[in-house]
């Protein structure tokens, strides 16, 4: 039978010391006595624990961060730009150093993961799905590091998460438009392989039922690969069909961006003579023509959130894993025709 891999919180219990202790003798931090560092080391030692040495000589832990590649820099994409800003300045609040790794599916392999950036990090987030599959996580997962997910979720496997509430979301944002009295609405899609735009759009589509109200399928054009506007060419699918909607829900801030070109584009008038709202709360969101109604999902605070997660695992603070959903919240303005509107 193989020994239990040894923890952080198996040296504090050897040693009588708490977690916060081992973890500053570790890190080479001040203030512990020196007796009780050499207890701490001693015990380190008589239990086979591995301390994973840091990178590039460095003083600080290193933590990373696993996103997929896409067409659009993801430092700079309007909703994971966000996560990352958040997660970056936590990890340097604590002490961390971050260590990003970009997933390609045409180039990357899981191997090279597994033994390259897996191998330099103590722990790791991985912020979205999309091209990162369940299998890959799970592989990765048999590396036996901490692990954070970000926007993702596996059902069967019970790993700590941090998620918006999407499903609400997409549920909030479609009662909006029923309040305001509209029935003939489209919805601009997303990809299924990510399960966060999936959640939002089973949120719109369950409060559209409630009304007793059904999508037409050409209303619902699939999403476009391979363009930078893509709610752009959906829109204009819809558009070319001759009836429109009153009224058109975008599965995410960046999908609306190009709607709303593409209506502009034919003479129609927002929201006058379609309304349109979204969801995800951008800082471009707010400085649309009109200002774009939209439900604010909290993306730095999730970062950090993620960030402060794996820090615990780390230190071995947390043995249960949770899935943690942040509140979501409508933020109306004038792309729909109401300002504020009164429930």
């Amino acid at each position: 039978m193989n020994k239990a891999k040894p923890t952080m919180r198996k040296i504090a219990e050897a040693a009588k010391v708490s977690l916060t202790t081992v973890w500053m003798v570790i890190h080479k931090k001040p203030g512990i006595a020196q007796e009780t560092v050499q207890r701490v080391w001693a015990t380190i030692a008589d239990l086979d624990y591995v301390v994973k040495p840091t990178i590039n000589g460095s003083h600080g832990e290193s933590v990373g961060l696993l996103i997929e590649q896409n067409s659009v820099p993801v430092i700079s994409d309007v909703f994971y730009g966000e996560i990352i800003r958040g997660f970056q300045t936590e990890a340097e609040r604590l002490g961390y150093h971050v260590v990003l790794s970009m997933f390609d599916r045409a180039n990357g392999n899981i191997h090279v993961l597994k033994r390259g950036f897996a191998q330099k990090v103590s722990g790791f987030v991985v912020a979205n799905d999309g091209d990162i599959t369940p299998q890959m996580i799970i592989q990765l997962e048999s590396l036996r590091i901490p692990i954070v997910l970000v926007e993702n979720h596996i059902d069967e496997q019970r790993l700590p998460c941090i998620l918006g509430d999407n499903f609400m979301a997409g549920y909030q944002i479609a009662r909006h438009l029923l309040k305001l009295g509209h029935r003939k609405i489209a919805l601009l899609r997303g990809p299924t392989k990510y399960s966060s735009l999936v959640d939002r759009q089973r949120g719109c589509m369950a409060a559209l039922a409630e009304a007793g109200l059904l999508i037409p399928i050409e209303w619902m054009p699939k999403p476009v690969s391979g363009h930078p506007l893509k709610g752009y060419v959906q829109m204009r699918e819809i558009l070319e069909q001759g009836e429109y909607p009153t009224a058109v829900i975008a599965i995410s801030d960046k999908t609306a961006f190009g709607a709303m070109e593409a209506i502009r584009e034919i003479g129609l008038k927002i929201p006058d003579d379609i309304a349109i709202a979204s969801i995800d709360n951008t800082l471009e969101s707010a400085y649309t023509r009109p200002p774009l109604t939209t439900v604010n999902i909290p993306k730095y605070e999730m970062g950090v959130l993620a960030l402060q997660k794996l820090h615990r695992l780390i230190r071995d603070e947390d043995t249960i894993p949770v899935k943690t959903i942040v509140y979501s919240e409508l933020i109306v303005r004038e792309s729909c025709g109401a300002a504020v509107l009164q429930f």
